[in-house]
This record gives C-alpha cells, structure tokens and sequence, in this order.
C-alpha cells in the first residue's frame, strides 16, 4: 500500500495526511511536528464551514469538521459552523455592486450570518466532499462570495478538511491546486490539509485515522 506520512505544512506545526485506504492507521503521530501553537497561546475565533449536502450522521466530511471542532473547542477556541447545504445562498452574479467591499445584493444568510463572522474570524476552515475532483457546489458559492469582501477577508489562517471515495495517488490533486491558488490570493496563512482518500462511507472515516487527526489538529491550535 503506497502511502505519504504526516507532512508539515508551512512550518506552522499543522498536518497534511493522505492515506490510500480510509481504514490504514498510520504509525507516524503528533510528535513529528512542530510542538509550537498556531494561536500563540491565544483564544481564536474559528469559522468552520460546512458543505455537505448529507446529513450529520451520514457525511463523512462533516464528521471530519466534528472532530476537528472537538479538539478546537478542548482547546479553547471560540467555534462558528455554517451549513453552507442547509442556509439560503445564492452565487454571485458578478455585478460589481459590492464593488469587492460589500455589502452584497444578496441579503442572504452569506451575507447576513456567514459574512460577518469571516471577518472577525483568526481561522477559516473549509470542509467538503469531493465531488468529480474538485470542492463541492456548495463550498465553491461561498467562495465566489469572498469577493464582496476580498481585501477584508485578507491575512486570515486556513485549513482544509475533505473526504472523497477514490484512493488514487492523485485524487486530490485539483483541489489541493485549487485550495492553494486560493490561499496565495487571499494572502493566508496555510494551517495545513487532512484529505481523506477511500472514505465514501460513514463508519470509515469514523474508524480512521483522518478522524484522530482532525481532532489532534483543532486540539493543537
């Protein structure tokens, strides 16, 4: 079984896992990274953002963003998650009228919950699915909306947590691509990846050892 350890990311003591199989326990734990907060020690305002159009107790990638959130808020960090399936949002239709500094047209739940947060936010983590190798649907609308806020939205830390069936060396190499070019414009700050190959089910992400990293990286914050 062909397979990559935990990998640093930014020197920032966070992770990147890939497994080929969603079941493989990898022997390589916490103690490879670096040992220094992201938060300095501080309380952070995190925003996690949901985008699976499955349930709670189907998702495999919201499971993800439990666990992480379970170690976040052990740690002590203030959460918000956004189900960005479930609230009222509409694309952008690249009018203009925000002029990249809102507000937008769209008195929606982007702009009238989501939004608002995002700005007071230290931490943006997006969680998806992966849906014919890239970010969901649903994700990619919240992030065409950045634009109402582009500059603002600048100078944030993020993380990226995401499921997918397939277990190809590069299953995820699009949205990796995607996530980093996006991460270079909006000037942020990479805390790092878990991107879970062969979890197209519930009880294998949940007996995986993707969970317990999600968990370990919210807890290291």
């Amino acid at each position: 079984m062909n397979r990559r350890e935990f990998i640093k990311v930014g020197g920032l003591g966070a992770l990147s896992l890939f497994v080929s199989g969603c079941g493989f326990a990898s022997a390589t734990d916490r103690k490879n990274a670096s040992a220094e907060k992201i938060s300095g020690g501080a309380k952070m305002k995190i925003v996690v953002i949901n985008s699976s159009p499955h349930s709670e107790k189907q998702s495999t990638s919201r499971y993800l963003a439990q666990k992480f959130t379970e170690g976040a808020k052990a740690a002590g960090h203030e959460i918000f998650t956004f189900d960005a399936a479930r609230e009222e949002t509409n694309p952008c239709q690249g009018c203009d009228h925000c002029g990249m500094d809102g507000p937008c047209v769209y008195q929606d739940a982007i702009e009238k919950k989501l939004m608002p947060k995002m700005l007071e936010a230290d931490l943006l983590v997006l969680v998806t699915p992966l849906y014919y190798f890239g970010m969901s649907a649903q994700l990619k609308i919240i992030v065409d909306r950045f634009y109402a806020r582009t500059e603002r939205l600048h100078h944030k830390k993020s993380l990226l947590l995401a499921t997918a069936w397939n277990t190809a060396d590069w299953t995820f190499t699009a949205l990796e691509t995607h996530y980093n070019t996006l991460v270079r414009y909006m000037q942020w700050e990479n805390v790092g990846a878990v991107l879970a190959t062969g979890c197209g089910y519930r009880s294998a992400v949940e007996s995986s050892q993707f969970a317990d990293t999600a968990y370990k990286i919210g807890a290291s914050l």
